[in-house]
């Protein structure tokens, strides 16, 4: 697998993953504001989730099947998530959350195994 390829393809669903953990979770920061601007604020952000996993899953896509781009997406998307749980909402990370996280490292693993 080409190495820039991966890197762009990383790079582009981190960023993405970055808008799409706001876009679901940062309203939570502002529970007393309406529904309505939550929801609309959420899909702004969105979007901005799109301008980068769209280009990032074609990128990846000329060099990973469909199934080994969604289990590196889905341990990019829990980095993420962390990262914006500790940040924003200073939530700490406990050990069997830890522990999750290392079976969905081993799944990427898997889904890896022997591909050349």
């Amino acid at each position: 697998m080409p190495n820039a390829t991966l890197l762009k393809f990383l790079a582009l669903l981190t960023i993405s993953n970055v808008f799409m953990n706001l876009a679901w979770y940062g309203h939570l920061k502002f529970k007393g504001s309406p529904l309505w601007i939550a929801i609309v604020a959420s899909w702004g952000l969105a979007f901005f989730e799109y301008c980068f996993m769209v280009p990032g899953n074609r990128i990846g896509s000329s060099v990973m099947t469909l199934s080994q781009m969604k289990i590196l997406q889905e341990c990019i998307t829990l980095a993420v998530f962390s990262v914006v749980a500790w940040l924003v909402f200073g939530e700490q990370m406990k050990w069997n959350t830890v522990a999750s996280y290392l079976c969905l490292v081993a799944a990427v693993g898997f889904a890896f195994w022997g591909r050349r």
